[in-house]
């Protein structure tokens, strides 16, 4: 690890340069060999890093969105051009150049933050040491090695000796009880913010690879920090630590304002947004106004929240408009409310149990084959009659109708008969 951090070397003295002048800052509040003054030296050094790669950080996540919206068409390509990997790396190139998406986006904070982790790891190994570097003179080295954060020395680690600790003024025991504690949240964190990513930030219409290595990730990386953290010292857990919360908070910031388009939390968040515009009847900020006016211009390639965002509005008799404001409609209250009455309801699907029984109804009622109501006497009513009037009164059992006799002696079947062709008059 001491050769890995030692290419990193070059970015050493701005590092211990930011450290030291953020010692001064707190040395005057808490005293210059306490381990607030050092541990906050720290914090605030990882603040300053995050803050300068907010762009970064932007980009990121419109690169990784972008990649998730481009899984299918990945798919579809590596389907298609499965037997020829060259014709395939150059279609995925293609579609990453019409579409302005570079996969290497979401890599960049971390690739950015790689060298000044490295940093501070040799900074601290150095005070370990008891080696100057950087712009820590001795007198700033003896005071980083009397810094102890909860009685764990600031460069110690959880597999060092004994007798190394014992040269930091410290035991075993609270260094290991504050590392592995360290090392627990460090990791908690990490899983939480990936979980949050995967369970409301995600659009789960979409089923892709990239999800599945998403979820790979929520598992791996907690125990990548827990295995590779005893080596690190309390400095660094410090730094990795502030850097995972802060990242936590960043995603949740994000999460709720700036929810990626059909996952849970785009849903969460039309429904705030359907709350603070019905309870004033009007868009408030520019910001809002941008997403109201986004989901209009959208028409209806809409996805489900965004469909039932404007649906919602309309109820309460506002309607959107193209520029991202609000007005007062009833009719379209009017439409929403009617807008489910007016569909023509569908026949709803017989089972072949029903489709059976039904037809061994039919087959007994027909005229050939007389029922127990026309056994008894009673007038029967076959296909060809509906519609017309039957009569209700019963006829005298010994008198048969006019036509029965002509139908008898014809041999033609009892009933309504269809008129004859007149050419077969």
């Amino acid at each position: 690890m001491d050769t890995i951090a030692s290419l990193f070397s070059f970015i050493t003295t701005p590092v211990s340069w930011v450290i030291v002048q953020f010692h001064s800052l707190y040395g005057m509040i808490f005293g210059p060999d306490t381990g607030w003054a050092w541990g906050l030296s720290i914090v605030s050094l990882v603040v300053l890093i995050r803050i300068c790669l907010i762009p970064l950080f932007v980009k990121q996540i419109k690169s990784t969105r972008n990649m998730q919206v481009l899984q299918p068409k990945m798919k579809a390509i590596q389907e298609r051009y499965k037997n020829d990997k060259q014709r395939q790396s150059e279609e995925m190139m293609k579609l990453y150049k019409e579409t302005g998406t570079n996969p290497l986006s979401s890599c960049l904070p971390i690739l950015a933050q790689s060298p000044f982790f490295f940093a501070l790891y040799h900074v601290l190994s150095s005070i370990a040491s008891g080696k100057t570097i950087g712009v820590i003179d001795q007198g700033l080295l003896d005071s980083a090695r009397q810094a102890h954060i909860f009685g764990a020395p600031l460069a110690a680690k959880f597999m060092d000796s004994s007798e190394k600790v014992a040269s930091l003024n410290a035991t075993l025991t609270d260094v290991r009880v504050v590392t592995a504690i360290m090392i627990v949240m460090m990791s908690a964190s990490q899983f939480y913010t990936q979980r949050q990513l995967m369970t409301k930030n995600v659009d789960l219409t979409v089923k892709t690879p990239y999800m599945q290595q998403q979820k790979m990730l929520m598992y791996i990386f907690p125990v990548i920090f827990a295995v590779t953290g005893v080596n690190f010292p309390v400095g660094v857990l410090v730094y990795w630590l502030t850097t995972n919360v802060w990242t936590m908070g960043q995603q949740m910031y994000v999460i709720n304002q700036n929810p990626t388009p059909g996952s849970k939390a785009q849903d969460q968040y039309l429904q705030r947004l359907l709350k603070n515009i019905t309870a004033h009847s009007e868009v408030r900020s520019r910001r809002k106004r941008s997403i109201v006016q986004a989901i209009v211009a959208k028409g209806p390639d809409r996805n489900d929240n965004e469909r039932k965002f404007v649906t919602s509005l309309a109820k309460a008799g506002l309607a959107a408009q193209p520029d991202g404001t609000v007005i007062k409609s009833d009719t379209a209250a009017a439409e929403a409310e009617s807008g489910g009455a007016g569909r023509r309801q569908q026949p709803k699907r017989q089972s072949k149990a029903q489709r059976q029984a039904a037809a061994a109804q039919a087959g007994t009622d027909r005229p050939d084959q007389p029922n127990d109501s026309e056994a008894a006497g009673a007038p029967a009513k076959t296909s060809l009659q509906k519609g017309e009037p039957q009569d209700t009164k019963s006829k005298p059992a010994g008198k048969p109708a006019a036509g029965s006799a002509r139908q008898a002696k014809s041999g033609q079947r009892k009933g309504q008969q269809r008129p004859k062709h007149p050419s077969k008059k």
